[in-house]
């Protein structure tokens, strides 16, 4: 008997949204309906494409001591990645949903406090501070021999840079990297990153936890944006178009591990609103999208 038989989940309510791209399912879980020994397999369910809601990743807001709300992030395969930065910038504007009205919304997540802020539209998170800078790390694979940059900006990711982001299968490419042994145990998350301007990026991602390429990753485009400063391609604030056609803008100073201040910014939509029957099938209660 799966741990999901015995929880009530008839009526469950949740909502769909989007940020540049990468989608999301949240579940305001504060009267703690669903325990945490479930939730993995609720976010397996839930995040299934076609034969359910479908999502890059789904989060449980729960009380907190110390912010607004405690969030509970996973990957759609129910891993629980460090932070995810889209996801981030959609639950400040969930905040709403759930009667936080400041201009600033604090929330508590696995790499600590992270503060947000919303502008009409535009959402914008401050990350943890980056750390785990490598430049030209050598990676051997029976393909040949790649160099990437790395940087962890919440979840660790590897860049390479390129002259043309769609001239690469970054299906083909991004596996080996993503589990290769000089990245183990955690794996990394795997980034495209073509320059176009003194100011602007081109990414594309193959994220870990959903391993697929997403149409956005924003601590991807928070990595690509720093180690192209850092390697003077760029100067910030940097605007990085992803492969939903959105673009991302990221402010920051400093450079490598001495980044600080960064700041992922973006549109935020709610797609629709929903409840759930059980949990493979939901009911569409308020559909279209939503500013």
């Amino acid at each position: 008997m799966s741990s999901l038989d015995t929880i009530p989940l008839e009526g469950l309510p949740f909502t769909k949204m989007s940020g540049s791209g990468n989608d999301f399912i949240f579940i305001d879980n504060r009267g703690g309906r669903i325990p945490e020994a479930a939730m993995p397999a609720l976010v397996r369910a839930l995040c299934a494409r076609r034969t359910s809601v479908g999502a890059d990743g789904l989060a449980f807001i729960e009380p907190s001591d110390v912010a607004d709300f405690r969030w509970r992030f996973f990957n759609s395969d129910g891993s629980a990645p460090g932070m995810c930065g889209n996801g981030a910038r959609c639950v400040v504007r969930f905040a709403r949903e759930l009667g936080v009205t400041a201009p600033r919304v604090r929330f508590e997540s696995a790499v600590g406090i992270i503060d947000g802020t919303t502008e009409g539209e535009r959402v914008s998170v401050r990350l943890t501070p980056p750390h785990g800078f490598q430049a030209d790390l050598r990676l051997p694979l029976p393909s040949g021999e790649v160099r990437i940059d790395h940087l962890d900006t919440g979840v660790p990711h590897a860049v390479l840079f390129v002259r043309d982001v769609d001239d690469i299968d970054l299906m083909e490419v991004a596996p080996p990297i993503r589990y290769h042994e000089r990245l183990a145990p955690e794996g990394a998350n795997v980034n495209l990153c073509a320059v176009t301007g003194p100011r602007s990026l081109r990414v594309r991602s193959y994220e870990r936890g959903v391993e697929a390429e997403t149409l956005a990753c924003g601590t991807g485009v928070a990595a690509c944006a720093v180690l192209a400063a850092t390697r003077g391609l760029v100067e910030p604030p940097v605007d990085v178009t992803v492969r939903s056609g959105e673009v991302l803008t990221v402010h920051f100073a400093g450079r490598g591990d001495a980044a600080r201040d960064v700041y992922l910014e973006g549109d935020v939509r709610i797609v629709f609103r929903g409840t759930l029957t059980d949990p493979y099938r939901t009911n569409t209660t308020s559909a279209g999208s939503q500013r």
